[in-house]
């Protein structure tokens, strides 16, 4: 029985990927996306000849890119374009000189800024990344499985996830709970120092980064793996099963008011920045703070029983 648990266990902690090659065509993608990925690959492999591969991932990878919307936010004007996310990846070049040299392909590139789709670089040395890749971190083996491969020098392959054993999954899962609760406790820290101020609006964007940060810290120890999301609904809905009844107390929606809260700090993310009409209460900073420090204790106490457990096995397992 216990091999089994065991068994099951490491298929939820393990990422399977066949040694398929990366996508390479870019026809689906408009005729513009085609010509200016074709002068970016250029502009680098230029520039940084030990470039290995440039890597084209995120909203045009996905097939989810917008080239240009523009609607009315709040009684403004707003614009949105789709960027391009790429991945370059050298080898024995310091990363923040490829950096430096992205930075001159960026100025480069931009001839008419208001109307050219803006670049978003990222760079990573073969060697680190391969080391993550194995190790099954979640933002690059998406990069991997959903990106499409521009360029490739031919001098090196991206590693393949193996199995993890329970030390390397405990210590990646301490690792992800340092970085976001940490994070968590920033926001509240800041929400704090607002609240001092009486900038309730702002509070309330701060409370809402910190409840998500904390949502993040329960499904990367449970999972290693995270996707970006700001609804703090979906959140909620995702992480409620490390802790039901625990996360449930804090944000019951049985009544009215409690519906009215949970939603107000939800829409806090977008509107206590953007709408100027967005009214937030002292009373309703002291609920909700309440309600962010409850969340703080239960995410910090279900985490490090999680932690606890993978240790537990990975000493069995010794």
């Amino acid at each position: 029985m216990k091999r089994n648990i065991f068994s099951y266990l490491y298929k939820v902690f393990t990422f399977y990927y066949w040694d398929k090659p990366m996508k390479t065509d870019v026809s689906q993608l408009p005729v513009y996306a085609q010509n200016d990925l074709r002068k970016i690959v250029s502009l680098i492999t230029e520039h940084l000849p030990e470039c290995e591969m440039i890597i084209l991932y995120g909203s045009y990878a996905r097939g989810t890119a917008v080239r240009y919307d523009e609607k009315i936010e709040f009684g403004i004007l707003t614009t949105f374009m789709s960027d391009y996310d790429i991945l370059v990846v050298t080898s024995g070049r310091n990363v923040e000189e490829v950096g430096s040299i992205l930075e001159t392909v960026d100025a480069l590139y931009y001839k008419r800024p208001e109307q050219q789709v803006p670049i978003q670089f990222i760079n990573e040395d073969i060697e680190k990344l391969n080391s993550d890749l194995s190790e099954g971190r979640y933002f690059y083996t998406e990069v991997k499985r959903d990106g499409i491969l521009l360029y490739d020098s031919g001098r090196c392959k991206l590693a393949r996830a193996r199995k993890l054993n329970f030390e390397e999954i405990g210590e990646q899962a301490e690792e992800y709970f340092n970085e976001k609760f940490n994070y968590a406790d920033d926001f509240l820290d800041f929400a704090k120092y607002g609240y001092l101020n009486k900038k309730y609006r702002m509070v309330s964007f701060l409370l809402h980064q910190a409840c998500e940060n904390y949502f993040y810290s329960l499904r990367l120890v449970h999972t290693l793996k995270n996707s970006k999301q700001h609804n703090l609904a979906k959140l909620l809905g995702s992480t409620r099963k490390y802790s039901p009844e625990r996360i449930r107390s804090v944000f019951p929606r049985d009544t009215k008011e409690e519906k009215r809260l949970f939603d107000l700090l939800k829409r806090a993310y977008v509107e206590a920045r953007y709408n100027p009409k967005f009214e937030v209460t002292k009373e309703d900073i002291d609920v909700l703070t309440l309600k962010t420090q409850a969340l703080r204790e239960i995410t910090y106490k279900t985490c490090i029983d999680r932690m606890e457990y993978y240790k537990k096995i990975a000493n069995r397992n010794k």
